[in-house]
């Protein structure tokens, strides 16, 4: 089925809103096609292509609410569906959370979440694409194993109280790890953009055929605090443990890293360094974003951490209202403010450090002071007087994102990166932090 454009979402959600009758009834339409290319050993082992509809309706009668779902639009299905979400709302216990339904919003202009270029990018280009990097490995005599998608989407909202929402989006990722013959070597890369103009998998395939051939006679060094310098990609999956958990109601119940004996919080309280400045702005041209959010709130900047202060903490609109202020939905992506200076000018400016490109396998230790654990892997290096001097085995490391921005020393140019954890994207720089902890050796490669 191909992408609804906003008239015909709003006349199929008229229609079935039309059904209803429930006290309350919101209705969403979703949709999207994608395609992709998988490769492995140095060719490609599968192409394919989905395409998704579905439509979720929930009705309510006082604090019950079912939910039914469906991904047939004719007229009997519809009706059938918000009969289903009926039956199964007058089943239900009585939510005491449940809030009503959102009447109309006012929304900024359509942010440029939809690029037409990457909606028409065909199986031709996505397979030269996936040939540059194939012929990097080759050239290189690596093996690379990768995956290259693009999407386009839609989404759209409806109840019976007015409210109408709706949005497309365009998305291409991209992600690679090359590794030397002997398997002792590993480089890896990952990308995302709404623009397909901005995806040169030739490039970043050279960057990580570079790091897979400059990995290969790892030395081990011992573990202990390090100088190091985070690439974006190995940044994220730490930082996105604290920006995600910028919760209020966690918080306040003293289930956070922000929460204070007495039930206060840390909010206007300085967490980390003075320089680092994170927030959200669907507007913004690297990283856009919908302007409406799931429970169709509407979505704006939001400074969440300034000159190192908590400045704002998400609230669901059921726990603002018990709080009495004013809902906050979380964000959908992240920007951190950056510095001038490139990865090499922050490599030329170290004296001695550990070059990480990337974390995973990311676990938690400790909720309350937000510290987790983890290994480095596909190129780690030993720094020494501005230059990279022999690779290092990896390590596992005991860190907290709080700490870590304590200890802060240079940042460099954000870019935008997407975790290889979560899927989620951000724009963020590179870093280099002092005393960073790593805890012992990794075989990992």
């Amino acid at each position: 089925m191909a992408i609804l454009t906003e008239e015909q979402a709003r006349a199929l959600l008229k229609k079935a809103l039309s059904y209803s009758k429930a006290e309350q009834c919101e209705i969403n339409l979703n949709g999207g096609d994608s395609s992709n290319i998988r490769y492995a050993r140095n060719s490609v082992s599968t192409s394919g292509g989905i395409s998704r509809n579905s439509l979720v309706v929930s009705s309510a009668f006082g604090k019950k609410v079912g939910t039914a779902t469906i991904n047939e639009f004719d007229d009997a299905s519809l009706e059938k569906v918000v009969r289903r979400s009926e039956e199964l709302a007058q089943l239900a216990p009585e939510n005491p959370e449940f809030m009503p339904f959102l009447g109309p919003q006012t929304y900024g202009p359509p942010s440029k979440t939809f690029v037409p270029e990457t909606a028409a990018l065909d199986p031709k280009k996505r397979a030269d694409m996936v040939q540059a990097s194939l012929q990097v490995a080759k050239d290189a005599n690596l093996t690379a194993a990768g995956f290259l998608e693009n999407s386009t989407g839609y989404s759209a909202m409806m109840n019976s109280k007015g409210l109408f929402a709706y949005n497309t989006s365009t998305d291409v990722n991209f992600s690679v790890t090359l590794r030397t013959a002997d398997g002792k070597g590993s480089g890896y890369a990952t990308k995302a953009y709404n623009d397909v103009s901005k995806m040169d998998t030739l490039a970043f395939s050279k960057i990580a055929a570079k790091k897979a051939t400059g990995s290969a006679t790892a030395k081990a060094l011992e573990p202990g605090k390090y100088t190091v310098i985070l690439e974006p990609a190995a940044g994220i999956v730490l930082l996105e443990q604290l920006y995600g958990s910028l919760d209020a109601r966690s918080a306040d119940e003293g289930r956070s890293f922000l929460s204070k004996p007495g039930g206060k919080t840390r909010l206007g309280e300085q967490l980390v360094d003075p320089r680092v400045n994170i927030y959200s702005d669907p507007f913004n041209p690297e990283l856009p974003t919908s302007v409406w959010n799931g429970d169709g709130q509407p979505q704006n900047r939001v400074s969440w951490i300034e000159k190192g202060v908590v400045k704002n903490m998400s609230y669901s609109r059921y726990w603002a209202e018990k709080k009495g202020v004013k809902p906050l939905p979380g964000a959908d992506a992240i920007i951190m403010e950056g510095g001038t200076q490139s990865l090499e000018e922050l490599i030329k400016g170290t004296e001695k450090g550990i070059l990480v490109t990337r974390l995973w396998y990311i676990r938690p230790v400790d909720p309350q002071t937000l510290l987790y654990t983890g290994l480095t892997r596909d190129g780690t290096f030993y720094i020494e007087n501005g230059q990279i001097k022999f690779p290092v085995k990896n390590f596992r490391f005991n860190e907290s994102p709080v700490i870590m921005l304590n200890n802060l020393e240079v940042l460099g140019k954000s870019e935008r990166t997407v975790s290889g954890e979560s899927g989620q994207n951000a724009l963020i720089p590179p870093m280099k932090i002092r005393d960073f902890t790593f805890s012992s050796l990794s075989d990992a490669v």
